[in-house]
């Protein structure tokens, strides 16, 4: 291993600690982010009131509420950062943008596995949805890998929407439009995994490659191009 490898490798476990340790403390993902999908989720079983329809439409549901609450939890994460201007501080110091990058994306991708986890148990009582052995590792291949794509483009986006104005509009029009792939990837396989519209556990696993795909492409471009995206 070189040494900038190991560099950065270290620059990304510092920030993942530091973002992660901010967030313990502060306690936003608990008190703000998970009742705020927990609403949405609620809401969803109110609006579409009819066990036929929730349970057709639980994985569409479920990662829709993943990805507005991950909205919050990006623009959190990188609304601490610009506060104190960290983030030129880094630049001036000449810290591994790549290794800022990495870090940046496994907090965020931390946090939503958490935050994932409560929510397809909610959905689990609120959409009377059944879960096989089987669906249940499907369903959890997909939500790590789905993770990889949402905290990647999060964390690419989230530092350009911080290096520029009006951030707090920017980073939705940027970050949606981006991870709708990996949104119509992962609601196929948790059709899969649920066995809704009599989906099968082996339709779900082209979805997961598909997800994986998504994933390295994203991880790498987004090392290579978060240094210049977030220069003003």
């Amino acid at each position: 291993m070189t040494q900038n490898s190991i560099s950065t490798m270290s620059i990304a476990r510092a920030i993942a600690t530091k973002d992660l340790r901010i967030e313990w403390r502060s306690k936003v993902l608990v008190n703000q982010v998970l009742p705020f999908a927990g609403i949405v989720m609620v809401l969803f079983a109110f609006a579409l009131d009819n066990d036929g329809i929730l349970q057709r439409v639980a994985p569409g549901l479920v990662w829709l509420a993943v990805l507005f609450s991950s909205l919050i939890i990006v623009q959190r994460t990188f609304a601490i950062e610009s506060a104190d201007n960290a983030l030129d501080a880094i630049k001036v110091a000449g810290v591994s943008s790549a290794g800022v990058f990495l870090g940046k994306s496994v907090a965020l991708a931390v946090q939503l596995l958490l935050f994932e986890c409560v929510l397809v148990m909610l959905s689990l009582v609120l959409y009377q949805v059944q879960l096989s052995w089987g669906g249940a590792v499907l369903l959890v291949t997909v939500s790590v890998l789905a993770n990889v794509g949402i905290a990647t483009m999060g964390a690419l986006y989230g530092g350009l929407g911080a290096a520029a104005k009006g951030r707090e509009t920017l980073l939705p029009l940027l970050l949606l439009p981006a991870v709708a792939p990996v949104l119509i990837a992962a609601t196929r396989a948790t059709e899969s995994a649920f066995g809704v519209s009599g989906a099968t556990l082996g339709e779900g696993w082209p979805w997961v490659a598909l997800l994986a795909v998504f994933g390295a492409l994203f991880g790498f471009g987004g090392t290579l191009a978060f240094g210049v995206l977030t220069e003003e």
